[in-house]
């Protein structure tokens, strides 16, 4: 019994000591509590500030981006623009320009048969290119092509002779007429010789092309006076 008693007088000693000032500060410690976050939320936490590093790898995002973009954009510039106005250029050349042009080209393209430069003759020759000698013989683009590319014949001329070369030129054709003067070495037989020759060089959207050749037979050899 006397246990008893002494937890009735704890229990008693507890009750008293609920005195109004203690009841205040409990509610004032409570207020600190889940009432008070209701009644007066937290701050809300504010965005760390970003490093250097962070900063730094954001920037070259971005200027990636932007020189990706400003790539774009030049490229849609050029094939809008630039490159309808060089085509407009080619075509809106005058006639003496175009036989500039052209006689350039066919003497480019001599000086490649005669160093058997096939990649120059494919770059001047078109697809459909057709050549008749005075012999009627008849090649391809493919024939000279590979015939370049074995060495077929060795070259010491295959030039034309100055003052010579005359241009013409009708629109988008041009004809080209040389007296050409070839010596060379075929399967080691020597040749020495001169002939008139006409190229036909059409106008496309790459270019000037060489479509059509037709030369002479070889002209006979002046008498030594």
């Amino acid at each position: 019994m006397s246990g008893f008693k002494r937890q009735i007088e704890l229990q008693n000693r507890i009750m008293t000591s609920f005195t109004p000032e203690a009841t205040s500060k409990m509610q004032e410690r409570c207020s600190h509590g889940a009432v008070g976050r209701l009644r007066c939320p937290a701050p809300k936490m504010q965005t760390p500030h970003r490093g250097v590093a962070t900063t730094f790898m954001t920037w070259l995002l971005h200027k990636h981006h932007l020189t990706e973009r400003s790539s774009r954009l030049a490229k849609a510039f050029l094939i809008i623009v630039v490159l309808p106005f060089a085509a407009t250029s080619k075509l809106n050349a005058s006639p003496e320009e175009d036989a500039k042009t052209v006689a350039a080209l066919d003497t480019k393209y001599q000086a490649a048969v005669k160093a058997n430069d096939a990649q120059t003759m494919d770059q001047i020759l078109a697809d459909d290119f057709v050549l008749v000698t005075g012999r009627g013989s008849v090649f391809s683009k493919a024939d000279l092509i590979d015939s370049a590319r074995k060495k077929e014949v060795t070259y010491e001329r295959q030039d034309e002779e100055p003052g010579t070369q005359k241009v013409r030129v009708w629109g988008n054709t041009a004809v080209v007429t040389a007296l050409l003067w070839i010596k060379s070495v075929r399967g080691g037989k020597p040749a020495d010789y001169k002939l008139w020759f006409s190229d036909t060089y059409v106008r496309t959207p790459t270019g000037w092309r060489y479509v059509f050749g037709q030369a002479s037979l070889p002209l006979p050899k002046a008498e030594p006076k």
